[in-house]
């Protein structure tokens, strides 16, 4: 049974800093979303200022504001993902208050909320309980094995050439499309944002020691294919691999070995998410580089729109697909189903599957 959240984003959701509480918004399995609070679109519908689909959730300039609509909410879930993940300014007084209501707050910060002495004393105070999602992971030591080997299902991960810019959504979008055809999909979060949606399996990377990253997603991956047998396993990468401040996804790649990777674009972006100063590289340089780490070369590119009008993103995914001829859309726009067909057309285990459920 799904719980009944707000999701505090002051000041970040109208940026790449919200993606938490956006992806909140899109979808969780684990909370039924009530609210969301950021003063700076108070009262708009959080579907449509996300991207344009209204989604019956809506905006408060405060957590008394939202309460007073919601008075039943049982959790408060920090919705910022800020760079080096501390307690944003002015959030503290929300967590207290929500505290002092009896509610239970879940963050994915790297600041743990429960080391907190006066965070920690309220939560004791008023019976509440305080999820630091990064920390469940914090303390894993499971080491490389080499299992994975084993593992007979079609393995897809989806990377991108910058830090949030789409990667679970279009990697949750596959596996739904994919299970709706007939074809049993697996999805393996790599983020704290994953586990607050509801993954059943998956990791926190950037949570754990360095040297126990490919053994915990290992043991993951091979649990999905324990108790789910899927056909497929789809994994969403984290940051860039270009990124100086957030690099990610190379330890996925080199535990994982995909079968198929796709790669997720931001044409109207500049800049490294954060960082004016770096320009975003040319998407033939991740092109070259994924296939040389993976061995093969990138089976769909999926774009971002943001600040693209839908005739710019048409033609876009046009010129990709003539320029490097793999199959390219943009998955919040057109959805998913082309690259599906593809899939499902180039692997006899995934056309078997889906043949099964058209007789």
């Amino acid at each position: 049974m799904r719980r009944k959240a707000l999701i505090l984003a002051e000041g970040v959701y109208g940026n790449t800093d919200g993606k938490t509480a956006h992806g909140l918004v899109r979808r969780s399995d684990r909370f039924d979303v009530l609210g969301v609070i950021d003063s700076s679109f108070a009262g708009m519908d959080a579907g449509e200022v996300l991207d344009g689909r209204r989604r019956g959730i809506r905006i408060y300039a405060s957590l008394a504001d939202a309460l007073g609509e919601h008075p039943d909410a049982e959790v408060l879930i920090i919705g910022a993902a800020v760079a080096g993940g501390r307690l944003p300014p002015g959030y503290r007084d929300q967590v207290l208050a929500a505290l002092a209501h009896g509610m239970d707050v879940v963050s994915g910060l790297h600041e743990f909320l429960s080391d907190d002495p006066e965070i920690s004393r309220a939560a004791s105070d008023h019976g509440a309980e305080i999820v630091d999602v990064r920390k469940i992971y914090s303390g894993w030591r499971t080491f490389y094995t080499g299992e994975i080997d084993g593992v007979d299902s079609l393995k897809i991960v989806v990377v991108g050439t910058d830090s949030a810019i789409g990667k679970r959504t279009t990697a949750l979008m596959l596996a739904d499309a994919l299970n709706s055809r007939g074809v049993r999909t697996a999805f393996v979060g790599t983020g704290q944002t994953a586990w607050m949606q509801g993954a059943k399996y998956g990791i926190v990377l950037d949570a754990m020691v360095n040297d126990f990253i490919t053994g915990g997603l290992e043991r993951e991956v091979v649990r999905a294919y324990e108790e789910e047998a899927p056909d497929a396993i789809v994994i969403p990468g984290q940051g860039s691999l270009l990124h100086p401040a957030f690099p990610g996804s190379l330890e996925i790649l080199t535990a994982v070995r995909p079968d198929v990777v796709v790669l997720q674009h931001a044409p109207g972006r500049s800049h490294l998410d954060g960082f004016p100063q770096y320009p975003m590289p040319d998407i033939g340089r991740y092109l070259k580089l994924l296939e040389l780490i993976t061995g093969r070369r990138v089976y769909a590119i999926t774009i971002n729109a943001e600040g693209m009008s839908p005739r710019d993103v048409d033609e876009v995914a046009a010129d990709y697909e003539s320029k490097y001829g793999v199959v390219s859309c943009a998955p919040l726009q057109h959805g998913v189903d082309r690259i599906v067909d593809r899939l499902i057309g180039d692997f006899p285990r995934l056309r078997s599957a889906a043949a099964r459920i058209s007789r």
